[in-house]
């Protein structure tokens, strides 16, 4: 690769350039997928009660509130001529993230497990963090939307495999479904294994068929460094917030209701389900379990939708704008959302998951196009940090507010949730045309 600082105009990457630094994130997800899927599973048959489980989940938001413009501050500020500035800490995110989800179904007690969320949480922030910034940092400002979409590919791709992890050890491998009591079932088990290799090996990949571009005054970043200390590099990760540039404060009222609206729909999409559509609460009942599994195939499916759509999202855009493909894509999602409402065959909520598929697909891909252009490149992992406060924010505000809206409002029916999710994505998606894009016309 040429020798090109990241404050340089930066040449034009190849598809298979593009595809190898995108790679990692199939690995990302994976460990994301099985977390999101199986983590409540492993700390019910551990012991857990139900009113525990929000607590012993909020362990995902705070370590990324922590961990993401830390981990972003420091990569901006180092250096190696072998292996760059973000792909140590995809490395060593990796090894941890994968440590994790081997132990995490293997947990003999339930503070263990909760120990390895937090263990498995932290890790995966470490490489995914950078990855964010490394689009910004090795792509010029035309490709950026190519390149996060690529990665919102990635992270369909691998949401869907490992969702479907447990369904094939016990369905098609003969696994059994009835493990003994408080023993984690062996195709929990073995999913865990399969993505914990799954992670290092995408991560790996990126590491080792990856370059990078040293930054454009090394001298001045290693003055940097001594003047700032530990401490001092800490103290201005988290003062951050109140530094943003105009387009990142913008895109902050986006992302906290486009993320409201996902948690919304991640926390009670399965109750508004088995419910509203499956017209039963009973937990134990078969017609409940039969709708519960219906849940995770729909959200497979949205997840299969987003990774085709991320590719066709920046031909949309390219004629229309960032700006205006982000509110369609929201659009598409708020209607989904609202529509199971509406619905009364589960074969129907494909549907509604197709919006869903959409908005996704762009929510992990334009509003961070639209970010990496207007922030300098010297800062890009530290920014890229500290957007990511606003991913976490609304997740912590979700678990908290919605609980309360619900039983005041709704008399505790969870399809009103979703609903709030729908508005909040039609707000997010209002709101993006606000936002100031610099790049609007160069769009590839």
């Amino acid at each position: 690769m040429e020798s090109v600082s990241i404050t340089s105009e930066k040449p034009r990457l190849s598809f298979w350039q593009i595809w190898n630094m995108s790679f990692g994130f199939l690995g990302i997800q994976f460990g994301f997928a099985l977390q999101n899927a199986n983590v409540s599973r492993i700390f019910e048959t551990l012991g857990a009660d139900k009113e525990s489980l929000p607590i012993l989940w909020l362990a995902a938001p705070v370590t990324g509130l922590l961990v993401q413009p830390i981990i972003g501050y420091y990569s901006d500020r180092t250096w190696s001529p072998r292996w760059g500035r973000r792909r140590p800490f995809f490395a060593v995110g990796a090894i941890l993230a994968s440590i994790a989800l081997f132990i995490m179904p293997n947990s003999p007690e339930l503070w263990v497990a909760a120990g390895m969320l937090w263990l498995m949480d932290g890790s995966i922030n470490i490489s995914m963090e950078p990855f964010r910034a490394f689009v910004g940092d090795m792509l010029p400002g035309d490709q950026r939307t190519v390149g996060f979409a690529m990665q919102s590919f990635f992270i369909g791709i691998g949401a869907v495999i490992a969702s479907c992890l447990p369904y094939i050890f016990t369905n098609w491998i003969g696994m059994s479904k009835t493990p003994a009591p408080g023993e984690i079932p062996d195709s929990v088990k073995w999913s865990f294994y399969i993505g914990g290799i799954a992670f290092l090996s995408a991560v790996m990949w990126t590491v080792f068929n990856s370059k990078e571009y040293p930054p454009e005054d090394l001298e001045l970043l290693k003055k940097q460094n001594k003047e700032k200390g530990i401490f001092g590099g800490l103290a201005e990760s988290f003062m951050g917030i109140f530094k943003m540039p105009k387009t990142m404060v913008q895109l902050a009222f986006v992302q906290f209701f486009s993320w409201f609206a996902l948690f919304s729909m991640w926390i009670y999409t399965t109750a508004a389900v088995t419910e509203h559509v499956y017209g039963t609460t009973d937990t134990s009942s078969a017609l409940y379990n039969e709708g519960a599994d219906w849940v995770g195939i729909c959200f497979g499916v949205y997840n299969g939708v987003a990774a085709l759509a991320a590719f066709l999202l920046p031909l949309l855009a390219k004629k229309v704008g960032r700006r205006m493909t982000h509110l369609i894509a929201l659009f598409c999602g708020a209607a989904g959302l609202i529509s199971i409402f509406f619905i009364n065959d589960p074969d129907f909520l494909i549907l509604s998951m197709i919006g869903v598929g959409i908005a996704w697909a762009s929510i992990l891909s334009i509003p961070y196009a639209l970010l990496s252009t207007a922030l300098p490149a010297e800062k890009m992992g530290y920014y890229m940090g500290v957007f990511n406060f606003f991913i976490v924010i609304p997740q912590i505000v979700a678990a908290g507010l919605l609980g309360f809206i619900l039983k005041n409002f709704f008399g505790n029916d969870a399809i009103y949730a979703l609903i709030v999710g729908g508005a909040a994505m039609i707000l997010a998606g209002l709101l993006s045309l606000l936002v100031n894009d610099k790049d609007e016309v160069k769009v590839s």
